[in-house]
């Protein structure tokens, strides 16, 4: 009974340890955080449900040209029977009026009505503008795709950015605590001030406290990262540094020309003109005739008593085949201004295009011009990293010497840490002036592959 005590109690203890055993963080490389993305984000999501809306549309506006059948029942009662005046022929005074009812107090009616478009231009605009509709969602859900491709990889470069500035971080700490524990040891043994081992205390407090906000930095840019991607918060995962394959000769590629035949967004502004002259043709169709062929088929009962499921009753049928004909005459200008205001859109439209293909010519240059000056800028910032290193390598050599001061050293160490973080901040931009480029070039799609 005591064994049996024993094992419940330590499996009771150990239980915790297994419940908060957090699961194998998933390693995500760019390209398979952006397919993750594209198979969950909701925005995507929901604009593959407009486009397949679209199909649909499509066959409501086809069916407007199918026959139209419709069962139709009517049961009405009088109370009081319609009563009309009429001359007296019955006894020959056709001078006298007198007052006749017309009609049963229980009337009945069944039948089926059939009615098949033969003429109508705004049908056959419809089908066009439904067609026109079901591209332009089609294109709406690829520009939703090259958002989330922009935003998951610049939050994934984010990231990146972050952790390595953490590194570097964790590096000088580092340094800083082998330092503390000579400089303590120094103390100890008269050998130095204590307020040489305060210095270092501060920088080290400092150092720990930026890395807090690191922690904390990366959290929230993780956290972010998988809102994009459409990922639930508490799955964990840890990215792979990636580079996106983009040289110089690739860049001069690119003209403005190409990159505004590759646009999404200017094809979908075209899209909307081609819709909204589809519009104003649909208005312009109301001014002709419409043509259909109609026809119904119908059972009438006349009672004077309810007694209609008596089949030995008489019902009558009636059947009628006709053509309709709809003439518009006047509408009192109503298509007129419909007109107008249609007109005013197209315009409007054009407008947004010349200021959308300007906003993505300037988004061109500007994306290689940065591309050029952080190229630029990491050659050099590498080389002011190689030269604050060998500053602090021999600035550390000499205050073991005893020959440099502790200040020497602290102000080389710092020189090295901004150095480092200059280069971090610089690789950054040229990552994010990459995406800016792809995206001005119409190219972001390309990171999928």
């Amino acid at each position: 009974m005591k064994k049996f005590l024993t094992v419940s109690l330590a499996l009771l203890l150990l239980k915790p340890g297994f419940a908060q055993q957090q699961p194998e963080a998933k390693q995500l490389q760019l390209q398979e955080a952006i397919n993750y993305a594209l198979d969950h984000n909701e925005d995507i999501q929901k604009a593959s449900y407009e486009e397949l809306s679209a199909k649909y549309m499509i066959q409501e506006a086809k069916s407007n040209g199918l026959p139209q059948v419709n069962g139709f029942g009517k049961l009405d009662i009088y109370p009081a029977i319609p009563v009309q005046v009429i001359p007296n022929v019955f006894e020959g005074k056709p001078d006298e009026m007198i007052a006749v009812q017309f009609g049963t107090k229980y009337n009945a009616q069944a039948g089926v009505q059939v009615s098949q478009l033969l003429f109508n231009k705004s049908y056959f605009v419809g089908l066009k503008a439904a067609k026109s509709t079901e591209d332009l969602y089609r294109l709406r859900k690829t520009m939703t795709e090259e958002d989330v491709i922009y935003n998951v990889s610049s939050a994934y470069f984010q990231i990146l950015q972050t952790k390595e500035q953490f590194n570097t971080i964790d590096a000088n700490l580092s340094r800083l605590e082998q330092l503390e524990k000579i400089m303590t040891l120094q103390y100890q043994n008269d050998l130095v001030k204590k307020v040489d081992v305060n210095r270092i205390k501060v920088n080290k407090t400092n150092l720990e406290t930026q890395k807090q906000s690191l922690t904390s930095a990366v959290e929230q840019q993780t956290n972010l990262l998988k809102f994009f991607m459409g990922m639930p918060l508490e799955e964990p995962i840890e990215l792979v540094d990636t580079q996106i394959m983009l040289t110089a000769d690739g860049v001069s590629v690119a003209t403005a020309d190409m990159a505004l035949q590759n646009q999404v967004q200017l094809q979908l502004l075209d899209k909307q003109k081609d819709l909204t002259s589809l519009q104003l043709q649909n208005i312009k169709a109301g001014y002709y005739p419409s043509l259909q062929l109609t026809g119904s088929y119908l059972y009438n009962a006349m009672r004077r008593e309810f007694n209609f499921f008596d089949g030995t009753q008489p019902w009558f049928n009636t059947a009628v085949v006709g053509v309709q004909l709809n003439i518009p005459i006047f509408d009192g200008m109503k298509k007129q201004a419909q007109v107008r205001q249609t007109e005013m859109t197209m315009k409007s439209l054009e407008e947004d295009r010349k200021k959308l293909s300007k906003n993505v010519v300037v988004t061109l240059e500007n994306a290689i011009n940065q591309l050029q000056n952080s190229s630029n800028a990491i050659q050099a910032q590498e080389g002011n990293v190689t030269l604050a290193q060998e500053v602090y390598d021999t600035t550390n050599n000499l205050y073991k010497e005893g020959i440099s001061p502790l200040t020497d050293l602290l102000e080389a160490e710092l020189s090295l840490r901004e150095a480092k973080t200059n280069l971090n901040n610089e690789v950054l931009k040229y990552k994010l002036a990459q995406l800016s480029y792809l995206k001005a070039a119409g190219e972001i799609n390309t990171l999928t592959n």
